[in-house]
């Protein structure tokens, strides 16, 4: 079929997504959708929905300074905004084999 790929995955996952909308303080609005998977060491796929940007998001990377700023191009305020949610979200990370 695509005999010049070299495939290194192709897996099929049954995942669950939460999608949310809402308004910060700084009255910015933000849809999300959510996705738990068992790929990414229990990480959270998170999608921008109106800017179409995606984020692998655990609780190391809502440490990392400018991370979200950077990821969702953002204003430093609207991320710290972002985090407080994400927070809530993304939770501990469990590592499974």
């Amino acid at each position: 079929m695509l005999p010049d790929y070299d495939f290194m995955s192709d897996m099929t996952e049954e995942t669950s997504t939460r999608f949310t909308t809402f308004i910060t303080p700084s009255l910015k609005r933000f849809d999300l959708a959510v996705t738990s998977t068992n790929r990414f060491y229990g990480k959270k796929l998170v999608t921008d929905l109106q800017s179409g940007k995606t984020a692998i998001i655990g609780p190391d990377d809502l440490e990392e300074e400018g991370y979200l700023e950077y990821t969702f191009k953002i204003s430093e305020e609207e991320a710290a905004e972002l985090s407080q949610f994400l927070y809530l979200i993304v939770g501990t990370v469990n590592f499974t084999d």
